[in-house]
């Protein structure tokens, strides 16, 4: 017996596998450098917002999560994602541009912009809750 997906909601969103820009990272090269030589690859930007958080670089955290959602925006939609429905944290691909939503997020409630801060979380608790909680915005 075959399960049946309820057709009001939407299909879950799997970014395909950029292994030659993954295995940059899982090396250690520097995030600037995997971001300069894998542009489209929303995990470099997110770990360059990370750091930048890390460092108390606010402003250039914002920015570098920006380029990350954007990316990632772009390849979910690439994907077959419509603005919306689940985008599981679970799968490895998807986390660069959840991880860039989280970044965004936490720099944006630095800066005052709890709009923006809200519209993150929403998109990342619409986009699977576990990345909430991964990403420390639970």
């Amino acid at each position: 017996m075959t399960s049946q997906r309820n057709l009001l909601e939407p299909p879950e969103t799997f970014l395909p596998e950029d292994s030659a820009a993954q295995a940059d990272l899982d090396e250690g090269n520097s995030a600037t450098d995997v971001a300069a030589r894998h542009p489209t690859y929303s995990a470099a930007w997110a770990r360059l917002a990370e750091l930048a958080l890390e460092s108390g670089e606010t402003v250039a955290a914002y920015a570098y999560a920006r380029t990350g959602y954007h990316r990632g925006l772009d390849a979910l939609r690439k994907a077959g994602w419509k603005g919306f429905g689940p985008v599981p944290w679970s799968h490895r691909p998807n986390q660069g541009v959840l991880r860039s939503v989280a970044a965004l997020a936490k720099a944006a409630r630095a800066i005052g912009e709890d709009d923006e801060y809200e519209r993150c979380r929403q998109l990342l608790s619409d986009s699977d809750p576990a990345a909430l909680e991964a990403t420390g915005l639970d």
